[in-house]
């Protein structure tokens, strides 16, 4: 095996003793551990979500009884009341004419906003008029069951007329102004006049022996106190981490009625709507939401809970949730917290174990790195290690003194053979000095012949494309000899393609000198801004073409400028297509030039001004980003970030000045041309 070869083996072998060594220690701590760690942490964290989750479905329970309570305590106070003493007397008292104020001082006390008395005939006892009559409905499934003889109590709506039977009051209270919300879903309602109402129904018997239903309720639309009150019971004081709040909310299908959610400090948002996902989930498909969901203004962890009326309909939602946000600081504060703890003691035991690992392919090395000089020829190598005292130190004394005895057996021959190998070295140094020589002229013979096929090709292109660019100049000629004194009709259009050629031309000597660069040098050019503009126009005559705009120049500038004429151009086209398109209703294009002088340099100043949409200071201030566009697929957000570089590199600036509604100028200010 040649000594080249043999020597890269035992580095292998080294290197491979210390990767292993160093795997086995490092492995668990910066490979097994991280991950047990994050499936943990991953782990840890659904279990917080499905916490949070099982603390606001625990919250929504809570509500729950509490509007059922409500409902319960309503049935059971008209039960009370038509089973009392004092119904009897006042309605037989002479001839139930004290009734009406009976049951007025009885609606204050039980905190009810109607209560009235139903006859099966159809007759009211006041406050309100006879059933069937402005706007009272008799088909009520509560006022059924109540005739029947049996007391029932359930959520109904009633309508803007029914409630301004009831009370003229009640209506306004009902009427609410909707507020338009994200992610809502459309309506081209802008009002809420319904109201959602705790509808109680108990059978009364008359003196006449006549069946009547005492029937009684609580309009929660803007009922502030009740839902406070279920704000209060489920969010108690300290309920929650600091920063975080708890919300409840009485919905009238989408329309939020009664809510302690705030839009800002002060102000309730009633008349806001629920998003469509949530809208769908429980009031479409009648399913209860535990999830994070957008409440006006913030993210919550929220439950919601259909509500059905006396039919069996759904007709609105229950909610309780609390701001997410607090409890995923908390989250990431405890993430954050676990991977620095984890990121110390990491720092803290890899030395620990690096050298404890050390401490053992250190000594492997060693042999490793004097077995490999003695395969080079270095017989006098040696490990050096004395110490005996563990299985790798008897190795090395034992490797040491193998060594030893071969070093002397090898004295000898190698004595008898000092000259011939001196002589085979030198030969061996001689060969590998004019392998490595011819292996350099290998290489520049490869390259030279890569840039010599190169530069064929292209010359070869580059001609290829001079003959018909010498055809099209030769027959243009011949057009404007045709045309005679015509030609002046079409004198900027003629002129334009001889420039078009030109720059062909510009791009094929550019590629000459690419192939030959001895034969070819490019130059520079000075030029009048005005005349620029000039060519710039036709160029994009198809765009203004499309939209109604006016054009006003005002070449003031006397100054030429140094540089690259089709750069300026291309410059000035895109900044003239940017504001065609945002003019796409038509408006006022004007074209500026003036010689102006900044910071003692003389230049001139190029204001392309358009009436359009203009940006807002968000878009501004990313406008020459690279890859940034508002055009979405009609741009690639370079046109500005090219436009900027090439005005930078002739020692200019491209500035801008932009406010919404108002349109937006840009101004380039070159030096003058020395």
């Amino acid at each position: 095996m040649p000594e080249a070869e043999t020597h890269e083996l035992g580095l292998r072998r080294g290197r491979s003793i210390r990767y292993r060594l160093l795997a086995i220690a490092l492995l668990p701590t910066l490979v097994i551990l991280p991950l047990l760690l994050v499936a943990t942490m991953a782990r840890w964290e659904t279990k917080f979500d499905a916490l949070l989750t099982s603390k606001v479905n625990a919250d929504l329970t809570i509500a729950h009884q509490y509007l059922a309570r409500i409902l319960e305590n309503t049935g059971e106070h008209l039960a009370a009341l038509t089973g009392s003493v004092a119904f009897r007397d006042a309605a037989t008292r002479d001839g139930g004419a004290g009734l009406a104020a009976y049951l007025d001082e009885n609606r204050q006390r039980l905190g009810l906003d109607f209560l009235f008395l139903v006859q099966r005939q159809g007759s009211v006892t006041k406050p309100v008029g006879p059933l069937g009559q402005g706007g009272l409905r008799t088909d009520w499934p509560v006022l059924d069951a109540a005739l029947a003889g049996k007391p029932k109590t359930a959520i109904d709506i009633f309508s803007k007329q029914e409630l301004a039977a009831i009370s003229p009051e009640l209506a306004a209270r009902a009427q609410l102004e909707l507020v338009p919300t994200p992610n809502a879903v459309a309506t081209d309602r802008a009002s809420e006049t319904r109201g959602m109402v705790v509808h109680s129904a108990s059978p009364a018997l008359l003196p006449d022996g006549g069946d009547a239903a005492l029937v009684g309720g609580i309009l929660l639309n803007q009922n502030l106190v009740f839902i406070d009150t279920i704000n209060d019971l489920v969010y108690r004081a300290a309920s929650l981490p600091e920063g975080s709040q708890g919300t409840a909310t009485l919905f009238l299908e989408d329309v939020r009625i009664s809510t302690n959610v705030r839009l800002f400090e002060g102000k309730r948002a009633l008349g806001t709507r629920v998003s469509a996902a949530v809208r769908q989930t429980v009031l479409g498909d009648g399913l209860v939401w535990l999830d994070s969901a957008f409440v006006v203004n913030d993210w919550y962890v929220s439950a919601y809970e259909p509500i059905s009326d006396s039919f069996g309909e759904r007709v609105g939602m229950l909610y309780v949730g609390f701001l997410e946000a607090p409890f995923a600081r908390a989250k990431t504060e405890t993430i954050i917290g676990i991977i620095v703890a984890f990121l110390v003691v990491t720092a803290a035991s890899v030395p620990i174990f690096l050298r404890w690992a050390r401490a053992i392919f250190k000594p492997l090395e060693r042999m490793t790195g004097t077995i490999a000089r003695v395969e080079e020829g270095d017989l006098g190598a040696r490990s050096g290690l004395t110490d005996g005292s563990d299985e790798i130190g008897r190795v090395a004394v034992h490797l040491d003194s193998l060594l030893d005895q071969l070093q002397q057996r090898d004295r000898d021959l190698r004595r008898w053979n000092d000259e011939l190998n001196d002589r085979v070295a030198e030969r061996t140094r001689e060969l590998e000095l004019a392998n490595r020589q011819l292996e350099a002229t290998t290489k520049q013979l490869v390259m030279s012949e890569k840039l010599a096929a190169i530069g064929e090709i292209t010359a070869g292109v580059a001609h290829e494309i001079n003959n018909p660019i010498a055809v099209m100049q030769g027959n243009l000629d011949v057009v404007r000899s045709v045309l005679g004194d015509r030609a002046s009709d079409l004198s900027t259009e003629l002129r334009l393609i001889d420039e078009q050629i030109h720059r062909v031309s510009q791009i094929v000597t550019k590629l000459l000198q690419f192939a030959k660069p001895e034969e070819y040098a490019g130059y520079v050019e000075r030029h009048r801004v005005a005349d620029v503009i000039s060519d710039c126009l036709p160029l994009v005559q198809h765009l203004l073409g499309k939209a109604d705009i006016d054009i006003e120049r005002d070449d003031g500038a006397s100054r030429q400028v140094l540089m690259n004429r089709t750069e300026l151009q291309q410059v000035l086209i895109n900044l003239i297509v940017n504001a065609i398109h945002a003019m796409p209703d038509g408006g006022r294009l004007r074209l500026i030039s003036r010689d102006e002088t900044r910071d003692g340099r003389d230049g001139i100043r190029v204001d392309v001004v358009d009436t359009g949409i203009g940006m807002a200071p968000d878009v501004l201030s990313r406008i020459f980003d690279p890859f940034f566009t508002t055009k979405r697929r009609q741009g690639t957000g370079l046109g500005l970030s090219i436009s900027q570089t090439l005005v930078r590199r002739q020692g200019g600036s491209l500035t801008v000045e932009s406010e919404p509604g108002k349109g937006t100028t840009f101004s380039i200010w070159l030096p003058e041309a020395d």
